[in-house]
């Protein structure tokens, strides 16, 4: 069983390392997943630790624009767009496009 000390000890990194449980595991060595996941939910109720966790983007603003003109000036083709420029989401892709041109209906293949 684990005191409330190490619970924070373990949920300091954990929302440092962008709520990611697996490398917190790792880097700690201790607790499992779900312990992990109820002491932070724990924390969180009591507002002890309120840290906001905020993911830097993959792709800057310009990538995405140019990934939306692409798809846009040549064919209207997800795939050919993740082909040429390297994206690796056709999702994102998709999600990007539907946030420009709300009105335009994307299809994403299976």
């Amino acid at each position: 069983m684990y005191s409330y000390e190490d619970g924070l000890r373990a949920v300091r990194p954990y929302i440092k390392l962008g709520k990611r449980v697996g490398l917190t595991i790792r880097q700690l060595g201790y607790p499992i997943k779900n312990a992990l996941k109820g002491w932070h939910r724990e924390n969180e109720q009591r507002k002890g630790l309120r840290a906001v966790c905020v993911r830097r983007s993959k792709y800057t603003s310009a990538q995405r624009e140019a990934a939306v003109n692409h798809y846009l000036e040549n064919g209207r083709s997800i795939t050919a767009t993740i082909q040429t420029l390297g994206h690796s989401s056709s999702g994102l892709l998709s999600i990007w496009i539907r946030g420009r041109c709300p009105e335009m209906r994307v299809l994403v293949a299976p």
